[in-house]
């Protein structure tokens, strides 16, 4: 991904750097050749050439670019479980995709996790937006996931005589999970997203309460993938999942929904991150009987959202840390409403905004494993900057209106926002 050339010098707002130190009203931002020379007070910024770039915020919040923590690329207006992996083909998801990337970007989003996608399609959209062919958020990629056979994400009837080898590798045992594992590695992922326990979604076989992978399992998915480098993540409802998985090695645990005081106390011991994914319950619960969802799935959501909530305040009030993001992508939360998630867990989990911009920018990097090149706005990272017109603070909402960004900035080029250009298109040829 190309960065900026010369030197742009954004002023006239307040400075969220990302690091959780307080707003700094009357603030300057000068960004050097991609990257962040200087972040401060207006007065103390250092004397630039005269052919510097000039932005004014207008009043309104230079910040961090947003991550996305739990990214499925390949979701698209999901109604029903089949629309998974067998609606349409990976020709057909690739494009959809990619239309999913920039609408990330729009939305202010320089940066995303996946957490999960069809047919290793992430590898290489990451590739397409580090080439500058598409636009898009820096990606960390997961390719296919994994769940034990019988599990939450093994849906389709034997009858059918399909397979799952588009979106979830099943397996049966030790053997089984290392094999995955080795496939993931040669499709060149990043992250190994598992199926530990069931969700809400599935009220009659799996649900949130329900394990859908051994421990031995599990350890034997770490062991692989560390060997390789690789990370760990898992969609840990249950109690008992959610220890399996500190207690297997994983590097993030996603949802984190019942989370007792065993399990508490060795995530902090470990410092893992954990993404609620709080919103998507909400979502569900608010907008599932519109699409059909039956009442026991809604009651599930409930528990799961209020259960989900209370591990997530205890979590941050520990010390602990929290990833923001997860599951858009469905009818009832679809791309491009990344940001509810954020007024979310102000307004009902009772987070304040500098918290949960912290969550969204410097953990969702950390989480990336790349919090030493973005995340916050501090001397000698990419500038990967958004400029909102109005005060975030005050008003965390006004994240969720792209009408509201001035820029959204890649490595100090502007991608999007009100004052973007179009993004070009590159013809490129093979040497």
């Amino acid at each position: 991904m190309k960065t900026a050339t010369g030197t742009t010098l954004i002023t006239n707002g307040q400075l969220i750097d990302g690091t959780g130190k307080v707003p700094l009203p009357n603030a300057s931002l000068v960004i050097r050749d991609g990257r962040i020379a200087y972040a401060g007070a207006a007065p103390d910024a250092p004397t630039l050439p005269p052919d510097t770039e000039r932005i004014d915020a207008r009043g309104g919040t230079i910040m961090p670019g947003l991550v996305e923590a739990h990214f499925h690329a390949t979701y698209f207006n999901i109604a029903a479980l089949e629309d998974l992996d067998i609606k349409y083909p990976v020709e057909y998801v690739s494009l959809l995709s990619s239309v999913n990337t920039r609408l990330a970007l729009e939305c202010g989003y320089t940066a995303a996790r996946s957490g999960g996608c069809l047919f290793n399609v992430d590898v290489w959209l990451k590739k397409a937006i580090e080439e500058d062919l598409i636009a898009g958020p820096r990606l960390a990629a997961s390719g296919r996931e994994i769940c034990s056979a019988g599990g939450l994400m093994d849906w389709n009837p034997e009858f059918r005589k399909i397979g799952m080898e588009g979106l979830v590798f099943i397996i049966n045992g030790v053997e089984d999970a290392r094999k995955a594992v080795r496939a993931l590695v040669k499709d060149g992922i990043e992250w190994v997203k598992t199926y530990p326990t069931g969700d809400a979604a599935s009220p009659d076989l799996n649900d949130h309460h329900t394990l859908c992978m051994t421990f031995e399992e599990m350890h034997a998915v770490v062991a692989t993938a560390h060997n390789h480098k690789l990370k760990v993540t898992g969609h840990c409802r249950a109690t008992q999942g959610i220890k399996n998985a500190l207690r297997a090695g994983y590097d993030s645990i996603e949802h984190g929904t019942f989370m007792d005081d065993e399990a508490l106390d060795l995530l902090l011991q470990r410092d893992v991150p954990c993404i609620p994914a709080l919103y998507f319950e909400k979502a569900s619960i608010e907008r599932g009987p519109e699409f059909g969802l039956p009442q026991a799935v809604i009651d599930g959501h409930q528990e799961t959202l209020d259960g989900g909530a209370e591990s997530a305040r205890r979590i941050l009030r520990a010390g602990g840390r929290l990833g923001m993001g997860g599951d858009y992508g469905f009818g009832w939360n679809p791309h491009g409403d990344y940001a509810r998630e954020l007024t979310f867990f102000v307004k009902d989990v009772g987070l304040t905004p500098l918290e949960v911009i912290t969550c969204a920018t410097k953990t969702g990097a950390e989480i990336m494993g790349r919090g030493h090149e973005f995340g916050t706005l501090e001397s000698g990272k990419l500038a990967d900057v958004l400029i909102v017109d109005g005060d975030v603070i005050a008003n965390i909402a006004l994240l969720e209106d792209r009408k509201k960004f001035m820029a959204v900035m890649q490595g100090g080029v502007i991608k999007a926002g009100r004052l973007a250009k179009p993004f070009p298109t590159v013809v490129k040829r093979e040497k």
